[in-house]
C-alpha cells in the first residue's frame, strides 16, 4: 500500500513524495508513530449497535488527536480530512477508526464529552490539499527567518520546529529554553514578517529529540521518535545499580539528558541485588580487614582486597562472602581470603567447538611466509640432514656368474671366474699431484690474474700480429 506520489513516471524513474516519513498512507517510515493495526475492520457489529463515531487523526511529526464525525461521513484509514482548528480549519489524515479508538482514548484518559474532542468538517477537497501542501513548503523558510529574528533580539532560546495549520493562517513555533523567556516582542516581529497568527509552544529536550528523530548509539532509530510516549525521570542511581561508569558522554543521549534505556533493565538488576550484601560491609579475617572493590551481579562474583594490601584483589563467590559474614556475626575471624580463592575451581569455558567440521576461527591470524625465503631455503640447506638424496636411476650391477662345466661323472659344476685385474691405487690426498694445465707445465702454477684469458677482441689482434711477424721473417 502506497500513496500516488510514490509511483513512477513515464520514463520509469520513481517520483518520491519527499515527505520525510510523513506519507499519506503512514507506511513510509516513522511518520505514523505507534501505528495501530485495525484487526476488527472485517468484523461486523452486533445487530442494533451503531459504529463508534470518533476517529483518530494524525498531523505532522506523529501528533494525534480525536475528532467527532457529526455528519456521519464514510471515512476509512488514510483519508485526508478537514477538521476544526483553534481558528479556521486544519488538515490531517485518519490514522485509526472503529472500536479500537475506544481503547486508545481510554489509554490517554480522554472521554467522549471532553472539550479536546473537536469536529470533522468534511473530506479534504483538492483546494484544501493544495493549500495544505503550500503551507508545508513554507515551514523551512519560516524556521530560518525565525532563527534570524531570535538572534537579532538576543533571546536565550532555540527554535526547533515550525508547524503550519492546514489553511495557512496560523503557525506554531516549538522552542526549547533553560530559563524563562520574554518573547512578546518576538511574537510581534514574527506576525509582521509572515502575516500569520503565531503560537509559541515550549518543549523539553526529550520532546525535541522525539520530533526531530535520529539514530542512537545502539544503531537503531531513537525510541522516543518511534514508540516511546511517556518520558520517565532517569537518575544516575540507575547507572550505579547496573555497575556502569559515570561517563556523561556514554550515558547521555542526543537530547543531552540521560538515556531512557537506562530504566529498561533496572528492575532486573534490583531483583538480583537483593541477595547481595551491602558494599560498605567489611569482612574480618585472620590476616586483616577486607573491603569491597567490585562485583559481577549475574555471575554472583565479588572482589575484595585488604586495607593494608590494596594492590591484590581476591575473587570470591556470593556463598563464600555470606559465610564470612555469618562468622563475623558470631565474633569469629574467617580464614584468609587466599584460601577461599583457592577453593573456587574455575571451569574452562569453550568458546568454539568444532562440531560439524568448521574451520578454525584463527586461521587467518597466522601471517603467510614469503616466497623468496622458501626459495632461499631450498637452494641453501642449513644442515646435511635437510639434504634429500634423490634416488639414482642406474640399474644395480650384476654379480659375475661362472661357466658351467661338465665333469667326468656327468655332473654340471659352475666354475668361478678369477678376477686377474690389478687393483686400482687409492686416491690419497698425500700422493695426489697438483693438477697443472697444458699452458702452465713449465711453471707448474696457475696463471696470475693479469695473464688470464683475454677478451675475444684482444685475442684476434694478437693473432694478426703474430702472423705479420712470421711473414716478415720469411
Amino acid at each position: 500500500m502506497s500513496c500516488s506520489s510514490c509511483t513512477t513516471d513515464k520514463s520509469g524513474t520513481p517520483k518520491g513524495c519527499k515527505s520525510n516519513g510523513n506519507c499519506a498512507t503512514g507506511t513510509c517510515g516513522s511518520g505514523n508513530k505507534l501505528a495501530v493495526f485495525d484487526w476488527l475492520s472485517n468484523m461486523t457489529l452486533p445487530t442494533g449497535e451503531a459504529p463508534f463515531n470518533i476517529f483518530e487523526v494524525r498531523f505532522k511529526n506523529g501528533r494525534k488527536h480525536f475528532y467527532k464525525n457529526p455528519e456521519n461521513l464514510t471515512l476509512s484509514m488514510g483519508d485526508v480530512v478537514a477538521v476544526e482548528g483553534s481558528s479556521g480549519h486544519d488538515v490531517g489524515i485518519v490514522s485509526l477508526a472503529g472500536e479500537l479508538v475506544k481503547v486508545q482514548m481510554k489509554k490517554r484518559k480522554v472521554t467522549a464529552d471532553s472539550e479536546e474532542v473537536k469536529k470533522i468538517y468534511r473530506k479534504a477537497s483538492q483546494k484544501d490539499i493544495d493549500a495544505w501542501q503550500e503551507a508545508r513548503d513554507r515551514e523551512l523558510e519560516t524556521q530560518r527567518k525565525g532563527r534570524e529574528i531570535i538572534s537579532r533580539l538576543g533571546l536565550k532560546m532555540k527554535l526547533s520546529d515550525v508547524e503550519y495549520q492546514g489553511d495557512g493562517t496560523k503557525a506554531t513555533f516549538y522552542y526549547t529554553a533553560d530559563e524563562r523567556v520574554d518573547f512578546r516582542q518576538l511574537i510581534r516581529d514574527l506576525a509582521s514578517a509572515f502575516s500569520i497568527r503565531v503560537e509559541m509552544r515550549q518543549v523539553g529536550m526529550r520532546q525535541e529529540a522525539a520530533r526531530l528523530g535520529g539514530i542512537g548509539s545502539c544503531g537503531r532509530e531513537l525510541c522516543c521518535s518511534t514508540w516511546l510516549t511517556d518520558f520517565r525521570k532517569v537518575n544516575t542511581a540507575a547507572a550505579r545499580y547496573q555497575q556502569l561508569s559515570l561517563n556523561p558522554l556514554k550515558l547521555a543521549g542526543q537530547c543531552g539528558k540521560l538515556k531512557c534505556c537506562l530504566n529498561y533493565e533496572l528492575d532486573t538488576y534490583l531483583d538480583a541485588l537483593q541477595s547481595f550484601p551491602k558494599q560498605d560491609k567489611v569482612l574480618k579475617t585472620e590476616k586483616g580487614d577486607a573491603v569491597f572493590v567490585k562485583m559481577d551481579i549475574f555471575k554472583k562474583l565479588l572482589w575484595y582486597t585488604y586495607k593494608e594490601e590494596s594492590f591484590k584483589w581476591y575473587k570470591l563467590s556470593l556463598d563464600q562472602v555470606q559465610e564470612i559474614i555469618e562468622l563475623n556475626k558470631n565474633n569469629e575471624l574467617a580464614l584468609p581470603l587466599e584460601e577461599y580463592e583457592l577453593e573456587m575451581a574455575e571451569e574452562t569455558s569453550v568458546d568454539f567447538e568444532n562440531v560439524v567440521g568448521q574451520d578454525s576461527l584463527t586461521r587467518f591470524d597466522v601471517p603467510k611466509k614469503g616466497r623468496k625465503n622458501n626459495r632461499r631455503n631450498k637452494r641453501k640447506p642449513t644442515s646435511k640432514k635437510e639434504v634429500i638424496q634423490k634416488p639414482s636411476n642406474q640399474r644395480p650391477k650384476r654379480k659375475p656368474q661362472g661357466k658351467t662345466v661338465k665333469t667326468e661323472e656327468g655332473q654340471k659344476v659352475e666354475k668361478k671366474r678369477v678376477d686377474n685385474r690389478k687393483p686400482k691405487p687409492k686416491n690419497n690426498s698425500k700422493n695426489r699431484k697438483p693438477e697443472v694445465k697444458q699452458g702452465d707445465k713449465q711453471q707448474g702454477q696457475k696463471k696470475p690474474n693479469n695473464q688470464r684469458r683475454k677478451p675475444n677482441n684482444q685475442q684476434k689482434k694478437n693473432n694478426n700480429d703474430n702472423k705479420n711477424n712470421t711473414n716478415n721473417e720469411k
